[in-house]
């Protein structure tokens, strides 16, 4: 079978293809991606099923080649610009991006595949916010973005949902909390405390820092992906939940004090409070009223995987 990943040069788009690779029932893994702010073709595994096809998917013309030469059975949509903080600088670039090319990618799929199952990847972000004693978000509260990402993610949602009910297609959207793990861009939350760590510099941290925010791991959500691809759950939304929780004070706090027991030339690390960014979400939790995805309840332990990604910036930023 033929399986088609948006984005897979990307962060959270690489592990999907690392979990991929370790089926034996796939021939051929089309990798479509732009090579923007945040891939990188390095970040694709080595493996002779797959092929690596440089485009936007704004371009529907070449979309619509790669479905008509590749014809998958099976479309895992990740493509799609990803930081709030640009996204109010830029809002534009995100419109495109993650409506239109969404919309290409489903239209595309419509007339040439219209048996394909597709994932269609979003962000626990279209909910809104929550206060901090409001119970988690589920599958059936209503969208409230408040970000120009968050509801570009929502309208592209919304889109993913419509061709479900209007032309049967097989179409489940999959939420998920905040993910970290390698590969990540520089300019997310754990890369940049780290960073700031590893260069002498203070860690920039908005407002008071009591933002709350659930964490995945990205190896964990890649493969809640692939378990919701190759199964015959029906539900049209699925949240994918992390087991941890944090302020994002607390969560750097844990961070500077893993970095200082690597080195004492970590010791010094502090925290600046910078002015909030506009319409900053308070708080994320997730829950959901489903219990299919059975890989979430086995996660990876979170000091742990922490240890091991300051390692791994560490180098990076070091050299």
């Amino acid at each position: 079978m033929n399986v088609l990943v948006t984005g897979g040069c990307g962060f959270i788009g690489s592990h999907v293809l690392d979990q991929l690779i370790k089926r034996d029932d796939i021939e051929l893994i089309v990798n479509i991606d732009k090579l923007g702010v945040g891939s990188d073709a390095n970040f694709v595994p080595s493996d002779p099923r797959i092929i690596t096809a440089v485009m936007d998917l704004c371009e529907k013309k070449y979309v619509e080649y790669q479905m008509r030469k590749y014809k998958p059975e099976y479309i895992i949509h990740l493509a799609a610009e990803s930081h709030v903080d640009r996204s109010i600088s830029d809002p534009e670039n995100f419109i495109q991006s993650n409506i239109v090319g969404t919309f290409n990618l489903l239209e595309s799929a419509r007339q040439i595949v219209p048996q394909a199952k597709i994932v269609h990847v979003s962000t626990d972000e279209v909910y809104g916010h929550l206060e901090f004693e409001d119970p988690p978000f589920v599958e059936t509260t209503p969208v409230a973005p408040r970000s120009p990402y968050s509801s570009s993610k929502a309208s592209s949602d919304l889109i993913a949902l419509s061709y479900k009910t209007t032309y049967g297609m097989d179409v489940t959207v999959t939420r998920c909390c905040n993910n970290y793990g390698t590969r990540q861009h520089d300019e997310k939350l754990i890369p940049t405390v780290i960073r700031s760590i590893v260069q002498g510099k203070d860690i920039p941290v908005y407002g008071n820092g009591q933002n709350v925010r659930e964490w995945i791991h990205a190896a964990d959500h890649a493969k809640a992906l692939v378990e919701i691809c190759f199964s015959e759950y029906q539900q049209d939304v699925y949240n994918l939940f992390g087991t941890e929780r944090y302020t994002n004070v607390d969560l750097i706090s844990r961070i500077i004090s893993i970095m200082a027991g690597k080195s004492n030339k970590y010791k010094q690390s502090k925290i600046e409070f910078v002015q909030d960014r506009p319409g900053h979400d308070k708080c994320y939790k997730m829950s959901t009223i489903y219990n299919d995805v059975k890989c979430l309840h086995n996660q990876v332990v979170f000091e742990d995987a922490l240890n091991e990604l300051c390692e791994y910036y560490i180098q990076k930023y070091e050299d």
